[in-house]
């Protein structure tokens, strides 16, 4: 008689617990766009939240520690004039985040330690260059104040956020809609997946397209894609039934190494992956389960490991980054689950008796310090994430190193904080003066046409 032989893995029995009640933020009107982005984004200091807002768009920014009924009235960043649409916090400082909206801009706010006190109107930089609206925005992971937007126009923007301008303008490679795009682990490659259904890996400095893969998955739905620490790529998308599937892609994108049929769900999976140990988390927005595989270097490659399960769908989901748990409890991941009308925390824990640091689950992790700086990786230096032990716990960078962060980051703004300005009004006069000079030489042409034609009757 054959015995199964069971495979080995510490992730094996991780298992998803809710927070009770009191640790849950409540009362929150989550938005009603139908828009397939996060909806939410976190830290170590704060939880933000797409909110729904009458007259414009607006995000709600918490302190962790804020939970509980929140009040109706309490201060949102609200200075959008259309829907927002995704947010993201800075990997390298916890007090800045960017927002993208329906009103085809990018925003970047400035969070103070404790949270807002009244609404937020003035970004510290707005950031204009998409036609239509502004649906995903990615931090660069090593450089720092580098910003990627796609927008509805198909467009790619890399932003230096520093001096409040595009550098790079990726227009010609996608021909529709813009599902996905996100970086790999030191900023050297761009990942894309598109509306006709080819992914796309791209130099980000010279916009150009390094590999592509057609029909990933054959369905129509959306697909999703995330690199993989060594290289490889994950994507979930939709068979030609309408079977939700994931699948795991070498580098050269020849066959997939993987390819598992999960279900016939409609919701699009929002991959979230944790390169330092290799699990993959897929949550479905509209659904209530978070599943989780195991991404090997050994065949079937993506080992199905369980799934969380709760009665309520989610409307979006955070995950904080690794630098926010708590290790003493061997939580290896903590997501932010939105309801209807409250946001919920959910903790990954690896069940271990022992009280002391469990070195094997937490190798040394991406820290919030930047390895390069903007006009340095756009010159073309890359750098390689700077990691740090989470052996004594995490702890916030000191002020000094935040007031540096603000001071680069405000470089081109003025230093009062009450007006504000950004770049963006000297490029508006810029493109009036050009729009004025235009109809000025359309005046003088037509007037010349009028005199020639006058010369020539007589």
């Amino acid at each position: 008689m054959s015995r199964k032989v069971v495979r080995s893995s510490k992730f094996r029995h991780v298992f998803g617990q809710a927070v009770k009640n009191d640790q849950c933020y409540d009362d929150i009107r989550i938005s009603q766009m139908t828009w397939d982005s996060n909806f939410c984004s976190v830290n170590p200091k704060f939880v933000a939240m797409i909110v729904d807002a009458s007259g414009g768009g607006a995000f709600m920014v918490l302190p962790l520690s804020k939970t509980g009924r929140i009040d109706m009235s309490y201060p949102t960043v609200c200075g959008h004039t259309g829907p927002v649409l995704d947010i993201e916090f800075c990997p390298h400082n916890d007090n800045i985040i960017a927002s993208g909206s329906e009103d085809c801009s990018v925003m970047i706010w400035e969070i103070p330690d404790g949270g807002l006190t009244s609404p937020l109107t003035n970004p510290v930089v707005k950031l204009e260059g998409h036609s239509k609206r502004v649906g995903i925005l990615c931090w660069h992971p090593t450089a720092h104040n580098v910003l990627m937007s796609a927008g509805c126009d198909n467009v790619v923007i890399l932003w230096n956020v520093a001096r409040g301008e595009s550098v790079v303008r990726i227009d010609s490679v996608h021909p529709d809609l813009i599902y996905n795009a996100c970086w790999n682990q030191d900023g050297s490659q761009i990942l894309t997946t598109c509306k006709d259904k080819t992914m796309r890996v791209l130099d980000p400095r010279k916009g150009t397209v390094l590999l592509e893969k057609e029909k990933t998955h054959e369905g129509s739905r959306p697909v999703r894609a995330v690199f993989l620490s060594d290289g490889k790529i994950l994507t979930t998308g939709f068979s030609r039934m309408s079977e939700r599937q994931v699948a795991l892609w070498d580098p050269n994108f020849a066959e997939p190494l993987c390819l598992q049929e999960l279900d016939t769900g409609s919701g699009v999976l929002l991959p979230f992956y944790d390169p330092d140990t290799g699990v993959v988390y897929l949550c479905g927005k509209g659904e209530s389960s978070i599943r989780y595989f195991e991404v090997t270097d050994e065949a079937p490659y993506v080992h199905y490991l369980s799934m969380y399960s709760s009665k309520e769908s989610q409307k979006g989901m955070g995950c904080m980054p690794k630098r926010g748990l708590e290790v003493n409890k061997c939580e290896i991941t903590r997501f932010y689950k939105l309801h209807e009308r409250k946001c919920e925390p959910i903790v990954m824990t690896v069940p271990r008796k022992s009280d002391l640091f469990q070195e094997d689950l937490y190798p040394d992790t991406i820290g919030p310090e930047p390895s390069v700086e903007a006009d340095e990786w756009f010159q073309g230096k890359d750098g390689q994430p700077i990691l740090i032990s989470l052996n004594d716990g995490f702890t916030a960078t000191t002020k000094a190193k935040e007031f540096k962060v603000h001071k680069s980051l405000l470089k081109t703004t003025s230093a009062s904080a009450g007006n504000q300005p950004d770049n963006s009004g000297e490029v508006q006069s810029l493109r009036k003066e050009v729009k004025d000079l235009k109809a000025a030489i359309e005046e003088l042409t037509t007037r010349m046409k009028e005199l020639e034609s006058w010369r020539e009757s007589k």
